[in-house]
């Protein structure tokens, strides 16, 4: 294995926990993983310490390195989102799909009341810009304002809890792109979803802001659901 050995590692690893392959109660020893990667016992250690820092694994005296329960994970770290989605992508999905329904049209609303002038005219340059490369069809382009977008209005709720779920968010969204998810013309609804969004916290509109979330969270999974089928 060439370069790059720790995140080789890490995503092999880190994928097999998720998929079951090394279930809970299992235990990966420094040793074996030297010799299976041909790796050197620094590299096998980081790869540890980051599994550790995830919650995926924990280091035992006398046992050697013993994987957690599932309950024990970090479900919120972008990598294991990224794992799940590999390893049990109908069920990642739903519950990413709660999540953002249960937080991202609170957090419109909230941003509503409480977004900064700056914030606003931020959100209302980024639904422009979304509406100029779709047109387009610069699908990059769009999902780098669309990324922003999202992340800008959990920041604006002022919830610092609400802020911090910005990578989980950006995850979901730049994995659908690049699992050929995303038309490279966004359908129209989102994209006038977005625009009624950043209006109606420029309005103060809170119901309406949060309910113009709810309906884009909702079209969102429906198009990844149907990209799926297809």
């Amino acid at each position: 294995m060439g370069g790059g050995l720790h995140g080789k590692v890490l995503e092999v690893l880190g994928q097999e926990i998720a998929e079951g392959t090394h279930a809970p109660g299992n235990v990966l020893r420094i040793d074996e993983l030297e010799d299976r990667f041909g790796i050197s016992r620094s590299v096998a250690r980081e790869v540890v310490r980051t599994l550790a820092s995830i919650r995926l694994v924990v280091g035992r005296k006398r046992v050697g390195i013993v994987v957690r329960p599932r309950e024990e994970w970090n479900s919120f770290d972008p990598m294991l989102i990224r794992w799940r989605l590999a390893a049990d992508r109908a069920g990642e999905l739903k519950t990413l799909a709660e999540l953002r329904t249960a937080v991202e049209p609170v957090a419109a609303a909230v941003a509503a009341d409480r977004a900064a002038d700056d914030h606003v005219a931020r959100l209302v340059a980024l639904s422009e810009r979304m509406v100029a490369t779709s047109r387009a069809g610069d699908l990059d382009a769009f999902m780098d304002a669309d990324v922003e977008f999202h992340r800008l209005i959990l920041t604006a709720s002022g919830n610092e809890m609400f802020a911090q779920l910005h990578e989980v968010v950006e995850e979901l969204l730049r994995w659908r792109a690049g699992h050929g998810l995303m038309p490279v013309h966004p359908r129209p609804v989102a994209v006038r979803l977005h625009c009624e969004i950043a209006e109606c916290i420029r309005a103060s509109d809170r119901v309406r802001a949060e309910w113009a979330m709810r309906e884009l969270v909702a079209e969102a999974l429906e198009g990844t659901l149907s990209g799926l089928d297809s």
